[in-house]
């Protein structure tokens, strides 16, 4: 939970504040949560984010990374499970020169792929086309975090 030092428009932290009516919030562990990207690159891209608005890795505790790192690997078992891509996209933009757009609160992003999956709309039209409504996403995926449950990353 974002404590009272936290920085006031982080899209993440109010997320989370708001985590009982966030409809894009799939799962909620201890450390970090797992949410929809609400401008996603195909179906199904998701982020596992700290509940601390930490901006680094080095920022991080060892069991926010723990857990990172467990939730990532639970999302590509949802994802595989949910879509069947043939491919995933796994990956952190740290700092704007880097292409993060959320700069300051450090996030995983997971992303489906399938061959040929290249959409020509974002370069003709700075558009990206989806077939599938996010909350359909969330009601494909969330179930299936819910029976996956709290990663065991502990010794």
């Amino acid at each position: 939970m974002t404590g009272a030092g936290e920085p006031r428009g982080c899209v993440f932290c109010d997320a989370l504040a708001r985590a009982a009516d966030e409809p894009l919030l799939l799962y909620r562990g201890r450390t970090c949560f797992v949410i929809l990207n609400l401008y996603p690159y195909n179906n199904g891209h998701l982020m596992i984010v700290p509940n601390r608005h930490v901006a680094t890795l080095t920022d991080a505790a060892l069991d926010e990374l723990a857990e990172l790192m467990a939730l990532t690997r639970h999302a590509e078992i949802a994802l595989t499970e949910a879509y069947r891509p043939q491919g995933l996209n796994v990956g952190m933009n740290m700092g704007r020169p880097a292409g993060a757009g959320i700069a300051d609160h450090l996030h995983v992003h997971v992303v489906p792929r399938w061959s040929g999956d290249t959409n020509f709309m974002s370069v003709v039209g700075n558009v990206r086309v989806l077939p599938e409504e996010l909350a359909a996403t969330a009601a494909r995926l969330k179930p299936i975090f819910d029976r996956l449950g709290e990663p065991q990353w502990q010794a």
